[in-house]
């Protein structure tokens, strides 16, 4: 079980971030944990529940509320993924979400950056966090790299290659995270587009999606980017994606129909989700997920 002093440190935290966003006008929503049909994703496996799923990501459900118009709104709550489990992962997690209508990936990465200067002003760590006998410094411009140039840098082949050869996550994992957020914190932007089944496509470049994960010492925090707005694209991406669940020999479920119906009135819009138990990890200088939460799965 956590300490009594590291769930005061888990609690003024969380605090922290309802604080930020309430203090620019984001709505504080709550949506369904249990719901009928969650995005088709191939990389994540729902738990189900009397036919129904435990959200993976409270993700669609908060684009309903953008598109019946309210423009900035944020949520706290448990997710769960089946098979999860590790220093770094669990099967149910705290989950920060938050969307802002007429915005871009641009935006939810100033976003991050205030975020993360406020919690560490509200946790007294005077700008800079430390983890893992590093010394991160959150005052400077943070670093923003390409996902092709992060391969291009630190990876042994390109990332057109990873893809090819269905080792991305790995060669991400093994040969990319360990470089990432180690003076600054760094974005990780423009996923190639088969990586963003959600996400607006680069007007510059189709081949990249308008995505970015944040990662602080290695450590892998949020998944953000500008949304893709077109409910036929979003149709056909996740009868694609059903396709690959099938080839799994995964029964993909339920398509989202009230989410696609109700997406061609969402505004242009960006959205972004956070893993609170990791950022407790990194303020709380701890190495597992274990050392956050009040109760490990095998502990209950």
């Amino acid at each position: 079980m956590i300490p009594i002093h590291g769930l005061h440190l888990r609690a003024v935290l969380i605090q922290a971030l309802r604080t930020f966003f309430v203090d620019r006008g984001y709505l504080e929503v709550e949506t369904p944990i249990r719901i009928p049909a969650p995005a088709p994703e191939a990389h994540i496996v729902p738990l189900t529940s009397e036919g129904w799923f435990l959200q993976t990501s409270p993700e669609l459900c908060m684009k309903r509320l953008l598109a019946a118009g309210i423009p900035r709104i944020f949520q706290l709550c448990k997710c769960f993924r089946k098979g999860e489990r590790g220093d770094r992962h669990l099967p149910e997690f705290t989950m920060l979400e938050w969307y802002a209508a007429r915005s871009d990936y641009r935006d939810l990465m100033t976003d991050c950056e205030a975020l993360l200067r406020h919690l560490a002003a509200a946790m007294d760590k005077g700008g800079v966090l430390e983890w893992q006998g590093r010394r991160i410094d959150l005052v400077p411009e943070w670093e923003r790299i390409t996902v092709a140039e992060a391969f291009h840098r630190y990876a042994p082949c390109t990332v057109e290659e990873a893809l090819n050869q269905d080792q991305f996550d790995a060669l991400l994992v093994e040969y990319v995270e360990p470089h990432l957020g180690m003076i600054t914190p760094t974005f990780l932007c423009d996923y190639p587009a088969a990586l963003g089944a959600l996400a607006r496509l680069s007007p510059d470049d189709p081949a990249v999606a308008e995505r970015f994960e944040l990662y602080v010492a290695g450590l892998e925090l949020a998944n953000g980017f500008s949304e893709l707005v077109d409910s036929m694209e979003q149709r056909s991406r996740f009868l694609a994606e059903q396709e690959v669940i099938r080839s799994q020999g995964r029964d993909p479920g339920p398509m989202p129909e009230p989410f696609l119906v109700e997406l061609a009135e969402m505004p242009p819009a960006a959205g972004i989700a956070l893993g609170v138990d990791r950022l407790v990890m990194l303020f709380a200088g701890k190495d597992s997920i274990d050392q956050v939460v009040a109760f490990t799965p095998e502990r209950l």
